[in-house]
Parts: structure tokens; sequence; C-alpha cells
């Protein structure tokens, strides 16, 4: 396809596409002439994922690069993509020090190595976690396993049914990593409103709806 029909089928402006190609995002087309280039399935499947950590993500194009960067290293595998974009995609809780907060990390790897979660010491949902263990005892609710465990189990529940439709191993590695930055990027808000309406529910079966 030309790249009129790039832009068409992507839903970005030849201009954008330009400055991916020259910011190393995106891989320049076959040459079909002297002034004509020439683009195919995997350039629409590399742009879509762009505007997808651009857009939904909303992540900055250094960030972006460094995150296709790695997908188009055959040696890093798909489980450290996954990995990436996570990380790219955050969320980012402010870093904080004072007793408090050091408690709650340590809180936090506490709980991980219970539930033998493998996850890296630089994941920035830690950090996230342990801001919300320090909220929520500010404001007088002690942090117990209890509490934690039905959205422990929700939560392992989802991460294993999307690692489950990438297959046992991992998927193509482009759509090993479009999947992360859906689920994340996504999923998340799905799971946020699926929340809040059931929490209504529930709130209606036990105190009536009046």
């Amino acid at each position: 396809m030309q790249i009129s029909e790039l832009s068409d089928r992507s839903g970005l402006t030849v201009q954008t596409i330009k400055y991916y190609m020259r910011e190393g995002l995106l891989p320049r087309g076959a040459a079909a002439g002297s002034t004509r280039a020439e683009y195919d399935r995997r350039h629409l499947e590399r742009l879509r994922l762009i505007k997808a950590l651009r857009e939904l993500g909303g992540l900055p194009v250094a960030t972006v690069k460094r995150v296709v960067g790695l997908l188009d290293d055959e040696r890093v595998p798909a489980a450290e993509l996954i990995r990436a974009a996570q990380h790219a995609l955050g969320p980012h809780a402010a870093p904080e020090a004072g007793p408090d907060r050091r408690a709650a990390r340590e809180d936090v790897a506490a709980l991980l190595g219970e539930l033998g979660w493998q996850v890296s010491e630089r994941a920035p949902a830690r950090e996230l976690l342990a801001q919300g263990f320090v909220e929520l005892r500010r404001l007088g609710f002690p942090i117990t396993l209890a509490d934690l465990r039905p959205y422990i189990r929700a939560a392992g529940e989802i991460a294993e049914h999307g690692a489950a439709r990438l297959g046992p191993d991992g998927g193509p590695r482009g759509r090993a990593l479009h999947c992360a930055v859906v689920s994340t990027a996504v999923y998340e808000q799905v799971l946020i409103a699926l929340h809040r309406l059931a929490q209504e529910h529930a709130a209606a079966r036990h105190f009536g709806a009046g």
C-alpha cells in the first residue's frame, strides 16, 4: 500500500507517519520508484501499536521508541516485552520517604513473597500499592490478607485470562506487546467501571435500592 492508504487505515496523518519514521519508531517502506515507497501489514500493525501507546498510554515519543526498540530486538523474550510495556505505561506513584511509606513497601514485598508472584523490584505498581496501603491506614482501614484476598483473587484471574489469550509461548511478539498495552490502558478502565457498578449493585442488595 502507499502512504496515503497507510494513513487512512491507521488513522494517522501522513505527516505523523513520516515523523515516526524520522524518529526511528517505524521502518521505512520498500522503494517502489524514485519518489514512492510501498508499505505492508507490518507497518500498519506497528502504527496501531504506536497509536495505542501514545493515545491510550499517554507515553512520550522517546518512551515509545524504547518500547518498540525492544520489540525489534529478537533476543528479548515476549515476557520481557510485556514487562517493559507495563513499566512504561505505569501508573507511576510519586515516590515518598518517611516511615509510613517504608513500612508499606515492606508490606508489599512481604505480600508478593507470600503470593509467590514473580514481579520486578522496579515494577511501578509496587510503589502504587504501597501508596494505597499508606492512604488506607491513614483513613483507619488496616491492611489484612482477609481484606485483600478478593482483590488478589480477581487480579490473578484477570492476569491469567490475559496471558492465556496469548498462548503457551507468549504469542507473536507484536501481539504480546499489543495485548499488554490494551490490558493496561483499556481493560483497567473497564475493570474500574465494573467495580463501581458492582459496588452500587451490592449496596442495593444489602441496604435496599431506595
